[in-house]
């Protein structure tokens, strides 16, 4: 069973710093595209970053320069450093894992796609 555990999340005030893990498990290869996801209660969930097993990163226009992620790929793990956060970070954070080859499973094609459970993130002014 493919799982994604997630770790890191917590309240910080303003202007600090959070590392969010996320590490993959049940695959016998890698994603191809890891990431993190937000949610805010009432609004639909956003992209915050994504990167590939090549180390090709993508980030919401809005928190480029704070945000940084990066990958194990030996360890099937990704990373968020936020920093300088802002109460408007505050959301759940979800890690997403997606595979458009098959590799995951130790196949020659297929998709395979994941979420994590999420971690909270409150940013207190």
């Amino acid at each position: 069973q493919v799982q994604l555990a997630e770790s890191g999340g917590g309240l910080v005030q303003a202007g600090g710093s959070l590392r969010l893990s996320c590490t993959a498990s049940g695959i016998v290869g890698s994603f191809n595209v890891m990431g993190w996801y937000r949610q805010v209660p009432g609004k639909e969930r956003e992209l915050v970053a994504t990167i590939t097993n090549g180390g090709l990163t993508d980030y919401a226009d809005s928190l480029k320069g704070r945000f940084t992620i990066s990958r194990d790929n030996y360890k099937n793990a990704v990373y968020l450093q936020m920093n300088s956060l802002k109460p408007e970070d505050t959301a759940v954070y979800y890690c997403n894992a997606r595979d458009t080859t098959g590799q995951a499973m130790g196949l020659t094609a297929g998709y395979l796609e994941a979420w994590g459970q999420g971690t909270l993130v409150t940013v207190s002014s």
